[in-house]
């Protein structure tokens, strides 16, 4: 059975709706315009990723039987790569969702005050990344699980790739540092600073660059570089980062965050909350629109390439399941939001802990 039968993408006799999304949270044009679709592996990638968790100690045995498929997180990423091989699905889900546990252990090390805690596992991840098989069996189990998620990556593509890769990560942690320093501090950002760490703390380049993996290449620069395939792939990570501050909003304003662009436009530019999630939802479907005049360049781009030369053929090729995939981070992104328990604030005990993290196993009572 395809795990969104309500989707228009597949047929089936199954009468599942699809999920409530609040007025304030539709998107129109995604559900019409963006087809749901899903990397055929997902059921086999769900149940491995789940095992990955418990083999690699990211989660307790009980909170991944009770919220690790709720959480979607595999949903999302096989959302996302369709085409890839399987293996390289397997391992871009499992690092997502390694991901997704470390955002969780920077949160919960900001609300307990782990400055310590935080600046170990920091200067502990970057080597991680550096040199992964030397940290396979580190007793931080988010420094293993790092280890090798990132090892299964960089054994796809040559090593610019994956030397580009860890750049790109390694700026990704460094914005993490500054997170939790203004998260410590109770600082909030303006509106340009914030835009700009966004781009970092959600990882813009890394999602990108997996694009490449899933198509089963590295891009050349004529391709990856070119003004109109950066500037999609650029519109399809800020449409997410931003839709993810508007749905989750309520979780972070309950959670004291001051990461958010709706509480920098409240805090800087003197919004109310009603005023800065119209903002929110302006800026999303500026992206949306954005996205589909870079998406027709970056056809024309893959057009020109294919010169008759086997080269450029496959690069046209790579080009244009790296631009198809772009369009799939759009509908992965919005039922994500709106099927993960991630997101479902209100059904908390607690609306400032969520209850699938792991608090134990950081060192709290």
């Amino acid at each position: 059975m395809p795990a969104f039968p309500y989707s228009t993408t597949y047929s089936t006799t199954a009468t599942v709706a699809a999920p409530a999304v609040p007025p304030s949270l539709s998107l129109p044009v995604i559900e019409a315009a963006f087809s749901r679709r899903l990397h055929p592996y997902w059921p086999q990638l769900q149940e491995r990723t789940r095992s990955w968790l418990l083999e690699k100690r990211l989660m307790p045995a009980d909170k991944v039987a009770e919220y690790a498929d709720g959480l979607c997180y595999t949903d999302l990423m096989a959302g996302f790569y369709l085409g890839a091989p399987d293996e390289v699905m397997q391992a871009i889900a499992d690092y997502s969702a390694w991901f997704f546990v470390w955002d969780d252990r920077h949160d919960r090390d900001v609300v307990h005050g782990r400055s310590s805690s935080w600046r170990r596992l920091r200067f502990r991840l970057h080597a991680a990344l550096d040199f992964p098989a030397e940290h396979l069996h580190h007793s931080d189990p988010l420094v293993a699980g790092l280890a090798d998620s990132v090892g299964r990556l960089y054994s796809f593509l040559p090593g610019t790739w994956n030397a580009r890769f860890a750049r790109h990560f390694h700026a990704v942690i460094d914005a993490y540092d500054r997170e939790f320093h203004n998260r410590t501090e109770g600082r909030v950002p303006g509106v340009e600073e914030y835009l700009a760490l966004r781009r970092l703390t959600f990882a813009h380049w890394i999602w990108t660059d997996l694009l490449e993996l899933g198509a089963g290449t590295e891009l050349p620069d004529r391709a990856r570089k070119h003004p109109a395939y950066r500037r999609a792939a650029l519109l399809c990570q800020e449409f997410a980062a931003w839709y993810n501050d508007l749905c989750s909003l309520p979780k972070e304003i309950a959670g004291d965050e001051v990461h958010n662009l709706g509480i920098s436009l409240i805090t800087h530019e003197g919004l109310t909350l009603e005023e800065a999630v119209e903002e929110l939802r302006r800026r999303v479907g500026e992206c949306i629109a954005g996205f589909l005049a870079a998406e027709k360049d970056v056809l024309l781009l893959a057009d020109r390439l294919a010169d008759g030369t086997v080269r450029g053929n496959e690069t046209s090729a790579a080009v244009r399941a790296c631009v198809g995939n772009m369009r799939n981070w759009f509908s992965s992104v919005y039922w994500f939001h709106h099927e993960s328990g991630r997101y479902m604030v209100d059904s908390w005990d607690d609306r400032s802990t969520p209850p699938y993290v792991n608090n134990e196993a950081a060192g709290e009572k």
